[in-house]
């Protein structure tokens, strides 16, 4: 029952700041109109891997669309401001396990963002830009299951950049490491078919695709489901990777230098 308990109190703490999270969709799908809008100056790519003018827009509106709950959850899982206020050592002593404790608080932050900025932007392509709607059942159950997916990739990363901050009082610098490796690696700005090779290679070998090129390319139809397999091995290898975190953590607890 603890599960969606924390689901629900996290996802109910963000509605009470609705109108100040207004200003989110509204900037982030603007940016988005101007990334396509350069994609539309660049011209047609004359079928390039598969791709014409209008699935790249296609692609880079749905990259947008998916952000707020691929990219943009809690800064390392809010474990540093933890640690500096002291909060850590009582979260530790929880009957639950931590890394369990903040991913569901956390999964109420993405139901959250899907609902008020996700949802909102995606409608708002589909009028201003013809993002196509799938009307395959499949390619939703898909999406669907690579986006969550995906949310939980994040979900991992953001811990464990989260409990770096027991061995030093600022982890935030990782979260912008892992943000700027994120727009090259994932496919975001550009697809991944289209990176140099060496960069290609480092793309595919990691868990950067399966969190924006993945997701998208399984909503406009032109990758195949098998492309989830990748995305379930690369969630248990980083959920055993923070749940050994969380082992070394309970027995490395400085706060603050204390």
């Amino acid at each position: 029952m603890l599960f969606p308990v924390l689901i629900k109190k996290a996802f109910a703490r963000n509605l009470q700041y609705r109108s100040s999270h207004a200003v989110n969709p509204i900037a982030s799908a603007a940016f988005g109109l101007v990334y396509v809008s350069i994609w539309k100056g660049v011209g047609d790519p004359v079928g390039a891997h598969g791709y014409t003018l209008q699935n790249i827009v296609h692609y880079v509106a749905f990259n947008q669309v998916c952000l707020w709950i691929t990219l943009f959850l809690t800064k390392g899982l809010g474990i540093e401001n933890a640690v500096r206020t002291g909060q850590i050592s009582l979260d530790l002593m929880r009957p639950v396990h931590l890394f369990y404790h903040l991913m569901c608080k956390e999964w109420g932050q993405a139901g959250y963002q899907l609902m008020y900025k996700s949802v909102p932007i995606y409608l708002l392509y589909i009028w201003a830009l013809g993002l196509p709607v799938p009307s395959s059942t499949a390619i939703w159950l898909w999406t669907l299951a690579a986006l969550a997916l995906a949310a939980y990739l994040n979900i991992c990363i953001n811990y464990l950049i989260g409990v770096t901050a027991l061995w030093t009082t600022e982890s935030n610098w990782l979260y912008w490491v892992h943000y700027s490796f994120s727009t090259v690696l994932s496919g975001f700005l550009i697809a991944v078919d289209w990176l140099p090779h060496w960069l290609q290679t480092i793309s595919r070998w990691s868990f950067y695709p399966y969190m924006q090129y993945v997701p998208t390319r399984l909503y406009l139809g032109m990758e195949s489901a098998l492309a989830l397999i990748g995305s379930a091995v690369w969630c248990a290898l980083l959920t055993l990777l923070c749940l050994a975190a969380t082992a070394i953590v309970r027995h490395k607890l400085e706060v603050q230098g204390g």
